[in-house]
């Protein structure tokens, strides 16, 4: 893969890079690497301690490992230096639907929404979360709605363990 080389070639030259450090990360976790991902994005952390996307990716990629507690402490602290970010607050949102918080996760997801409307992710998880808690035709409209946005968006969440 070039791009995966171009970004090997200019760590070799300089391992404390840290744009390419987290875009070699984000390429690992396209490609579901996600224990090559978090190391990534751990040393740019270590680098950067303020990157607030590089804490919702790592977020992201250990929720997508399975480990919830340190996949939520980094969203909280990549909410706690960027309070509006959507894609953080739709990470904690995952989380919180895979810790089976649904109540946590629908207030996520609805912060989310009220930043992107649009958010597929977002809609789809808070739909899994309200039909959960008994809000099922709640839960369908929100369905229906994300995958009009994104019509793959049910096998995107059953990968992330989440039907």
């Amino acid at each position: 893969m070039a791009a995966l080389q171009t970004l090997n070639r200019k760590l070799s030259a300089n391992p404390n890079d840290a744009e390419a450090l987290y875009q070699r990360g984000m390429l690992f976790a396209k490609n579901d690497d996600f224990p090559h991902a978090v190391l990534d994005f751990d040393a740019t952390i270590k680098i950067n301690p303020t990157d607030a996307e590089a804490l919702n990716n790592r977020c992201w990629v250990r929720a997508m490992l399975g480990d919830l507690n340190a996949a939520l402490q980094d969203c909280d602290g990549a909410l706690q230096l960027k309070p509006d970010n959507a894609d953080a607050l739709d990470s904690r949102g995952l989380v919180n639907l895979k810790n089976g918080q649904n109540a946590n996760a629908i207030a996520d997801f609805d912060a989310a929404l009220r930043l992107n409307p649009k958010l597929a992710s977002s809609l789809y998880g808070r739909g899994i979360a309200r039909q959960r808690t008994g809000a099922g035709p709640a839960g369908d409209r929100d369905l229906s709605a994300a995958r009009t946005i994104d019509a793959n968006i049910a096998s995107d969440f059953a990968i992330f363990g989440i039907r």
